[in-house]
């Protein structure tokens, strides 16, 4: 039951300049991350990185100012967690994943992988079709947050990618960041992401539910329906 229509809404124009402006930040944060930890511009799998995500990124952003402003500004503006408990394990995982993107960097500096071009360019169409899970998701949900809440008048959203598994985002999100390191240059990096986003996944689905089960009414009738959390046929 789709019943997010109608829910966009007009925003200040400063606030949607600082939408804007906060994810030109987050393109340069993450350049700066990159080519200081690779000590050069010639790093290419980067650029190619950015190419995947920037060109479709200009399309989703022009489409949701026009057509949910709002569900940008929850999501990009709207980011620490309200839980003791959550603001914690988002801190963590914060700290640690943040030092795992350093890992790419150094891995193109002193050349530990060597990772074949191709399987570059087939892991950026693989983080390529994570980000478009998750803007599928928005499109579907305006609801989707990026911290762990219930809002006024939100409803249960069991359609498109809701019919297949309770958390479509976060399995786009899995894919988008497990393919991030190859996409990157780097089977080292690959190391420390495949324990952290599985296990922060876990752990924040688990948080999400059990404040769902207790607001949101429906959705333990959507949980019978819907059985798979993240991955179909597995969990």
């Amino acid at each position: 039951m789709n019943l997010n229509k109608g829910l966009a809404k007009k925003i200040p124009l400063k606030v949607i300049i600082k939408i804007i402006s906060r994810i030109l930040l987050f393109f340069i944060f993450m350049g700066l991350l990159f080519f200081l930890s690779a000590g050069s511009l010639k790093y290419w799998e980067v650029w190619a990185y950015f190419i995947t995500l920037i060109v479709p990124a200009i399309f989703v952003i022009t489409y949701f100012l026009r057509k949910d402003p709002g569900l940008l500004e929850r999501r990009i503006l709207r980011r620490r967690e309200k839980e003791k408990e959550h603001k914690s394990i988002q801190n963590i995982f914060s700290i640690i994943f943040l030092a795992g993107l350093l890992i790419p960097g150094l891995d193109y500096r002193y050349q530990w992988s060597d990772v074949p071009y191709y399987i570059v360019i087939i892991s950026d169409i693989f983080v390529l079709a994570g980000y478009l899970i998750i803007v599928r998701v928005m499109k579907e949900n305006s609801f989707a947050t990026a911290i762990i809440e219930t809002q006024e008048d939100q409803k249960v959203i069991d359609t498109g990618p809701y019919k297949v598994v309770r958390h479509p985002m976060y399995t786009g999100g899995m894919i988008f960041f497990l393919f991030t390191p190859p996409a990157l240059g780097s089977y080292w990096a690959l190391i420390p992401f495949l324990v952290i986003i599985p296990t922060a996944l876990v752990l924040r689905i688990k948080g999400e539910e059990k404040l769902l089960l207790a607001t949101l009414p429906g959705y333990s009738d959507y949980c019978q329906k819907t059985k798979y959390h993240l991955i179909p046929f597995i969990w």
